[in-house]
């Protein structure tokens, strides 16, 4: 299980979201380059990064951010990164640039044969992300509802060569009520490809509920709040994964 710490990226700063509100932002870190280099520091061997002003305008906006974590972490930490990358341009230049991974959501949805076309261009390098409301998925930066559900969607990109799949339950981002392990362990037997939980992890009990033995189907979690509050200490976590093999 790998644990990947977040960074949101809102108007060049770190922050986090309260159920995906753009109006209901906590600024964590004015630096983001130095959050991305005190989480490296604690042995994470990847970061989760998204531009949220990028998901919502539908290009990069924080670029300049971004380039500044992956100079102060690159080699040693791995960089996955979402939000506002829509076509094989942008995703062919952040690749390019060092990130490891890029994650694309709402092109997943609008164009599913971009993900097949960057997935076989890219192997082990793209990530489907499925960001759901109510077991339903949302894109633009979560503004706009579809009628399409989670396993649905995961199921159109079961052959396409996706790297992992993010699943992030919306109703939970931010407010640290706990991982929704029913829904994400069902997505998780649904199809062959990796998933990677997102969303209300809240303290060490998810880490231990992510390691049971019914959970090790799951490739890893995200974990954003609980960190930057002091609700898991990085180091617990990180010893107790270690431990589990």
């Amino acid at each position: 299980m790998i644990l990947y710490p977040a960074i949101d990226l809102k108007d060049g700063q770190c922050v986090r979201l309260k159920l995906g509100d753009m109006d209901q932002a906590t600024v964590y870190n004015a630096d983001p380059a130095a959050q991305a280099r005190d989480f490296a520091a604690l042995g994470f061997p990847w970061l989760h990064v998204v531009d949220l002003n990028g998901a919502f305008e539908g290009r990069s906006v924080n670029g300049t951010a971004v380039e500044a974590i992956l100079a102060a972490v690159s080699p040693a930490m791995k960089v996955q990164l979402g939000g506002g990358i829509r076509d094989m341009a942008a995703i062919t230049n952040w690749l390019d640039k060092g990130i490891a991974r890029v994650i694309l959501g709402t092109v997943a949805l609008r164009n599913p044969d971009l993900v097949r076309e960057a997935a076989r261009a890219f192997p082990g390098r793209i990530v489907v992300g499925i960001d759901a409301r109510g077991g339903k998925v949302a894109v633009e930066g979560w503004a706009e509802a579809s009628e399409l559900g989670v396993i649905d969607m995961a199921r159109k990109f079961e052959d396409a060569g996706v790297a992992a799949i993010v699943y992030t339950d919306i109703d939970r981002d931010g407010v640290l009520k706990g991982l929704n392990m029913p829904a994400t362990l069902a997505l998780a037997e649904a199809v062959s490809i990796p998933v990677i939980a997102s969303g209300g992890l809240a303290s060490i009990a998810d880490i231990r509920a992510m390691l049971a033995p019914e959970a090790r189907v799951l490739d890893g979690a995200i974990s954003g709040r609980a960190l930057y509050d002091g609700r898991l200490d990085p180091r617990e976590a990180m010893a107790l994964i270690a431990a589990a093999g």
